[in-house]
């Protein structure tokens, strides 16, 4: 039984194909397209799947959109009568666009699949509706290694619901508990991603980034005038500062007023007041998880938890609620945020529309490492790489990790296209830039000359699951880039009385550790941890580069420049590979020097890279 399961229409969306409960494929459409947060219906994601299952649309059983469009329409109209006559504007400009599309979206979707796969077939008898932050917690619970656990979900808005507490037993799933719009910890958390003049729905892992840099002085003022608590962790936000729920901004002028001045434009020069509100947002955001989690620990005794949604990829707020043992075990779904509604909505019709059975492995979960996207063979890399007009040259298995290795000791910066696309936010070995974390430049140069983007960005280590808890306090997996931990402290530097006074910004050059390219300014870093089964090739490179090192870590950032989605095909990563300053590309057996590139011409540096 094939089940399709898709989201669409916000924002991320994607397509997720199921085969009697099992994952076959799912993808971002954002890849296909190369707009980046592609909002539109899947369409190339959905004949992805289809190929790769070597099915035709006929075969679908069951199609799954991830949540209930009449609901949202409702929140439009209830916030609007609970507000008015504030927001009439907003209200008014977008109900036009409500009744003539978003209202009447079953239609819209029921068009896009005959559009998309046939028009001989009623795809309306075949379509169910998720509720979104069902999708989230279904995502959650049924791929992980759990036979039961507490379910969170954390984003910004679904229909109504902004945060669930659900409880997933066997291939049982109930939500017991709801905060409603609009009081949400991800609408706060973009809120000040707005008001630090980064993009909202893809600007706050720069948030969180930043935040190191910053102390959270404002901490106290968020709760103080923001946010009023419960017992259980819940929370109201104070509305009088917001205008998300009636107007075309997330802040307003009280906001401004409270934190000395208007939002920073998006751009210009970042300063420590910045910085300190992102630390800010940050420490408040990880107090409100903890505090959420304890309740969900104590009312439902549950001993591992499953989190979903777009606050489940705040990393450093997961490595802290793993630190701090609330419960044994937790697992996040690795395309937490909308693009996994597509999954989860597949998976609640399989296990509670159809009541089929789950079947659970206590070692693993049922992600594959989330390797789900499109593969390419050898025969295929060649054919579109000569279509480009690349030079290259094909390597055995053996030299090819050799040829890596060397390059990586050699201080070049890697593209590094092997196997399946991974599914989610995070490059994970599949689609990846990859380099040499001893170097005390590394982290800035990739920054400036490959990813052309702000350099205060930290990057992530691919670092060997047998090895990671010689190098950091962390002993779990940690296979999707969800937890933050804390190098060890013998793996760190001694700074001088003058390195430790630098703040800020200041304080990016000064290498913290043996391996500076992978550590933050707190001695943090968003660990991968790399394993055998499920990506033995970059286990390989990692374990060669660890014999003539003894680092068994390497620099592991997304293969994509600022604005762009992650390279899915060769041609992309060939496109990438000649507009940036990176040295070799790797994509399966053939290998490319920038140098050796007919059309190649050396780019300069630009400082106006440079942002902050």
């Amino acid at each position: 039984m094939y089940l399709l399961g898709i989201s669409a229409f916000y924002h991320d969306s994607a397509a997720c194909l199921l085969n009697n409960g099992d994952i076959v494929a799912a993808a971002q459409e954002e890849r296909f397209t190369r707009k980046k947060h592609d909002a539109r219906f899947p369409v190339n994601a959905i004949k992805y799947c289809l190929k790769e299952a070597n099915i035709s649309a006929e075969k679908i059983d069951c199609i799954v959109f991830y949540e209930k469009p009449f609901l949202k329409f409702e929140r439009l109209l209830e916030t609007y009568l609970a507000f008015a006559p504030k927001g009439f504007f907003n209200f008014a400009k977008s109900m036009p666009l409500w009744i003539k599309e978003k209202l009447f979206q079953k239609s819209i979707i029921i068009k896009s699949l005959e559009n998309t796969l046939s028009e001989s077939i009623k795809w309306g008898d075949r379509l169910l509706f998720s509720e979104h932050h069902l999708s989230h917690a279904a995502s959650a619970f049924f791929p992980s290694p759990f036979k039961s656990a507490a379910v969170l979900t954390l984003d910004g808005v679904g229909e109504w619901t902004t945060s669930s507490v659900a409880i997933g037993d066997q291939n049982n799933l109930k939500i017991m508990k709801e905060m409603k719009f609009p009081h949400s910890i991800g609408l706060l958390y973009s809120a000040f991603t707005y008001y630090l003049g980064f993009k909202v729905n893809s600007g706050e892992y720069k948030v969180m980034g930043l935040a190191p840099y910053g102390k959270p002085r404002f901490a106290n003022k968020i709760k103080k005038n923001l946010l009023s608590f419960s017992d259980d962790g819940s929370f109201k936000l104070n509305m009088k500062f917001f205008n998300y729920a009636t107007g075309l901004t997330m802040t307003n002028k009280k906001f401004d007023q409270l934190f000395g001045g208007s939002p920073r434009l998006p751009e210009s020069k970042l300063t420590q007041r910045e910085m300190d509100l992102a630390a800010s947002i940050q420490k408040v955001t990880e107090e409100i998880v903890i505090k959420i989690a304890e309740n969900v620990a104590k009312e439902t005794n549950q001993k591992n938890l499953c989190l979903a949604g777009g606050v489940a990829l705040n990393c450093v707020a997961n490595g802290i609620l793993l630190r701090k043992k609330i419960f044994k075990n937790i697992w996040i779904q690795p395309a937490a945020g909308d693009a996994g509604g597509a999954l989860g909505a597949a998976l609640a019709a399989w296990h509670l529309h159809f009541k089929k059975e789950r079947v659970v492995f206590s070692n693993r979960d049922k992600m594959m490492g989330s390797y789900l996207g499109p593969h390419f063979t050898n025969t295929h890399i060649k054919e579109d790489l000569i279509s480009c007009g690349a030079t290259f040259k094909k390597l055995s298995d053996i030299d090819l990790v050799n040829e890596t290795t060397k390059a990586l000791i050699n201080q070049k910066a890697i593209g590094w296209m092997q196997g399946r696309m991974e599914f989610g936010p995070r490059a994970l070995g599949g689609r990846s830039i990859i380099a040499d974390p001893r170097s005390p430049i590394m982290q800035k140069q990739l920054n400036l000359k490959v990813k052309y983007r702000e350099s205060f960005r930290p990057f992530a280590p691919s670092v060997l699951y047998e090895d990671v808890a010689d190098w950091f306090y962390h002993n779990t997996c940690s296979p999707y880039m969800l937890h933050v931990a804390f190098i060890k402290e013998n793996k760190r530097t001694k700074l001088t009385k003058k390195e430790l006074g630098f703040s800020g910004i200041d304080s990016l050059n000064v290498a913290r550790s043996v391996v500076p390219a992978i550590t933050h300014v707190d001695y943090s870093a968003r660990i991968q941890t790399v394993h055998k089964d499920t990506n033995p090739l970059y286990h390989r490179v990692i374990s060669q580069f660890k014999k003539q090192t003894g680092c068994p870590i390497i620099v592991n950032t997304s293969f994509n420049v600022r604005g762009e989605p992650i390279v899915c095909s060769p041609t992309d990563a060939y496109k990438c590979f000649m507009n940036t300053e990176l040295d070799i590309l790797i994509i399966g057996n053939f290998i490319l020097y920038k140098d050796q590139q007919d059309c190649y011409e050396k780019k300069p540096y630009h400082e106006e890279y440079e942002l902050d």
